[in-house]
């Protein structure tokens, strides 16, 4: 199983893993993806783990993770009937065709030509599907020939007569359940045991109730040393798990004892038992689905938020997710946005303080920057143990621009802040400036403003026409950086300003200019992605041509918007 699931994961769940992100904003959506999902990496604990690891980032609130949770719960019953392939022996016609020697036979030849064989990754990793698929067939067959003569013990009749309490037989399916780490496989033991025509409905009914419940604990396990909402994720499992079987058994037993359904003492084959495993699934999800705002609470109050007031927010991305390689992307796209929010809001908040300083507004940008810092270590380790991993060419370049273009956003928060440190030193020093200074600063700020307005804005929406803005406005700053400086020099002559006063000026014209070439750097790399062509010296030489028609046309408008 676990080897048919990580090719199954490996060839598709590079897609699967966005959508599942993207999609989810709708209850039912969820439900679906999160059944879907599970179906085809055969694991509602990776599915959760994924999931998990979604709300831990910030990514997805607790509120959607449940429906796809809920969506895992019944995802994995599928695999109950894949295992139902390998009975289908002696049934003639299309059943003897795919019985399990002719399946087995096949599948597992063709799996190993295309992992032998084949160069491509995709076509290799069909090749473990479908040897882990002819193993899971082998095996269910060796093990349905090993159990049948248990029918003929005493010891097994009786232990199949004492799980037709409820209770034990719960129990004895979170245990097995436990033990083997997998849902899936806990089931197939019990189709296995179904063939020595023993076991009722009676009997394993209580077992696979069991089965669902011990499935979470892997989930569980997998929460150590994380984060609240990771925990709450995961919790939510268990408590949906607990609540689903606590409503149905009540249901079922209390009707049984006014009814007395007919069906309690029919004997099960691996077909029956798989259907009773789906119906007794998506009755448990239809009956929490309406209730996923209880659930939520009930985790809450069980694992209570621990932030005390004041604490910083932590910065953290879950390295788990670096299995998922087109997940892990998006989560650190999702992740340099902020930062780059981030970054300019340290600007906006070092100009304020230029013309109104206070101590407050100083340490509010000393900790954007220090959020700066903690970002990029943060994102810097996760994407080079991403770089490890096997990455498509696409994915291996946005990796390589996004850990270029972490340096110039936390470069932008170090410029702020210096511009925070020459507000603190006019404040201190009493420095003023001429009004023909502070006419040209402005002038520049407005521009600084807008380059990285324009620059968030392209890193937000992937927007290449806003990026290609970014080049002629730093041409823009770069002259009027040049201009300030040989106005002060001017100022300086006629005796309008002093030694003391140029020493703040040109240092805060130099943080200026350096936000403006990383806004250029940031810009040129995301062209670079999503164009899939130029490097950036050959771009840079290509926007500054003579024939550049849209670097002149917005170089001419930037020029008349920005003219001091």
């Amino acid at each position: 199983m676990s080897l048919m699931g990580d090719g199954l994961n490996r060839v598709s769940g590079s897609r699967l893993e966005p959508i599942l992100y993207k999609l989810t904003g709708n209850p039912f959506k969820g439900l679906l993806l999160g059944s879907g999902v599970t179906a085809v990496i055969q694991s509602s604990s990776a599915t959760s783990v994924i999931v998990m690891g979604f709300v831990n980032s910030g990514m997805m609130k607790l509120r959607q993770a449940i429906p796809v949770i809920l969506g895992a719960i019944f995802g994995t019953s599928i695999t109950g009937w894949v295992i139902c392939l390998s009975y289908m022996e002696n049934t003639g016609g299309i059943g003897e065709l795919l019985s399990t020697s002719t399946l087995t036979g096949i599948i597992a030849v063709t799996g190993i030509i295309f992992r032998t064989f084949c160069k491509k990754k995709s076509l290799r990793h069909i090749g473990d599907i479908m040897m882990g698929f002819a193993i899971l067939m082998f095996g269910m067959g060796t093990m349905s020939g090993s159990v049948s003569g248990l029918k003929d013990m005493e010891w097994f009749r009786n232990l199949l007569v004492s799980l037709k309490n409820p209770f034990l037989g719960i129990l004895v399916g979170i245990m097995i359940s436990t033990l083997l780490q997998s849902a899936s496989a806990a089931v197939g033991i019990v189709q296995a045991l179904s063939v020595t025509g023993l076991e009722t409905f009676e009997n394993s009914f209580p077992l696979l109730m069991g089965i669902s419940i011990g499935a979470a604990l892997p989930v569980m396990v997998a929460t150590i040393g994380t984060g609240t909402e990771s925990k709450r994720t995961a919790l939510s499992y268990l408590v949906s798990c607990v609540m689903g079987v606590m409503c149905i058994a009540s249901i079922f037993y209390i009707l049984n004892s006014v009814v007395a359904f007919s069906f309690v003492s029919k004997v099960m084959s691996p077909f029956s038992l798989a259907f009773v495993n789906t119906v007794f699934r998506f009755l448990m999800i239809v009956i929490l689905l309406p209730f996923v705002d209880i659930i939520e609470a009930l985790v809450c109050m069980i694992i209570p938020e621990r932030k005390k007031k004041g604490e910083e927010r932590s910065i953290v991305l879950d390295e788990r997710m670096t299995q998922y390689p087109a997940l892990a992307i998006e989560q650190c796209r999702s992740m340099i946005i902020e930062m780059a929010k981030s970054a300019g809001k340290a600007f906006s908040e070092s100009c304020m303080l230029i013309e109104h300083y206070s101590d407050e507004g100083f340490s509010h940008v000393e900790k954007l920057e220090d959020d700066g810092d903690k970002y990029e270590d943060v994102l810097g380790s996760f994407l080079m143990k991403l770089s490890s991993q096997n990455l498509t060419e696409r994915q291996s370049q946005e990796t390589t621009i996004f850990l270029h273009t972490l340096t110039d956003l936390e470069r932008i928060s170090d410029h702020a802040l210096n511009l925070a440190q020459n507000a603190q030193e006019l404040k201190q020093k009493q420095i003023t400036f001429s009004d023909e200074a502070i006419h040209e600063l402005s002038v520049t700020i407005a521009a600084i403003r807008e380059i990285l307005q324009i620059t968030i804005s392209a890193l937000e929406n992937e927007d290449l026409e806003l990026a290609s803005q970014v080049e002629p406005l730093e041409d823009v700053v770069d002259n009027l950086c040049d201009e300030l400086k040989l106005g002060h020099v001017e100022r300086l002559q006629q005796g309008k300003c002093s030694i003391r006063q140029g020493f703040v000026f040109n240092d805060m014209v130099t943080n200026y200019e350096r936000i403006s070439d990383h806004c250029s750097n940031i810009a040129v790399a995301l062209i670079e992605v999503y164009s899939g062509s130029l490097m950036a010296h050959e771009y840079i030489g290509t926007v500054k041509g003579q024939e550049n028609e849209v670097y002149d046309h917005y170089y001419k408008e930037f020029m008349s918007r920005f003219a001091l």
